[in-house]
């Protein structure tokens, strides 16, 4: 069967381009060209093996799409972005993007790009969900379908990130969590050496958390394995 991927850019004939590209190779090819296309092409039934995304769209942007789409929606998505923008690809990175290619981009290197991400996809199938209820402890409350947290009563704001972190260790407070797989399931890409993304985040949180749990380490630091939200008391 073969798979298929949504090409989203306003550029019509880079994705004509890229399209024939790719279904010589053997894929389905679907276009969208703004980021309301794109979400009708994802909520219209059909189901896509990853989405290449355009970072600069007219009206809503790439980065803009993606921030709507994760974590709720777990396609794999390859960025593309002009030269200089290097902050909108780290963005983009930690919002949850899975790779980034550079534009004007070369079909065969996007292909290349393409299997990657697919066999790094294909081999996390078995990944913990991502929490669908709200979540209650500690005088927090962190509403998945809201995108809303609540720390004894008032709003927080988080990044993108910081609440993806915080509602994985919320949804398995007690067990703990390798920086490894909160890199997967966070980040949507693979721990390397000297990778410190998590443990900023992981930092950030504690910071927007520290006025309503005071003294308490509710999320610990397990030295060599991970972090661990404590479990309430009953």
């Amino acid at each position: 069967m073969k798979e298929r991927l949504l090409l989203v850019d306003d550029d019509t004939e880079l994705c004509q381009l890229l399209g024939d590209y790719l279904r010589h190779e053997n894929y389905e090819v679907d276009y969208a060209h703004n980021a309301d296309e794109a979400l009708a092409c994802i909520g219209g039934g059909k189901t896509y093996d990853l989405m290449v995304l355009d970072i600069m769209m007219p009206g809503q942007s790439g980065l803009e799409l993606l921030q709507q789409l994760r974590p709720r929606v777990q396609l794999p998505v390859i960025m593309l972005t002009g030269r200089g923008e290097e902050i909108d690809r780290i963005l983009g990175l930690e919002m949850g993007a899975d790779d980034y290619l550079g534009k004007p981009c070369n079909p065969r290197e996007l292909l290349a790009r393409i299997r990657a991400v697919r066999r790094r996809s294909d081999g996390a199938g078995s990944r913990t969900r991502f929490p669908e209820r709200p979540l209650e402890m500690h005088g927090i409350r962190l509403d998945p379908g809201q995108r809303e947290l609540m720390v004894a009563g008032q709003p927080v704001d988080l990044t993108s990130a910081e609440f993806n972190v915080l509602a994985y260790l919320m949804e398995n407070a007690g067990r703990v969590m390798s920086k490894g797989e909160l890199t997967e399931l966070v980040l949507h890409r693979p721990l390397t050496a000297y990778d410190r993304a998590i443990d900023v985040h992981i930092s950030r949180v504690r910071q927007k958390l520290a006025p309503v749990v005071g003294d308490l380490e509710l999320i610990k630091t397990v030295r060599g394995e991970g972090y661990q939200l404590v479990r309430e008391t009953p």
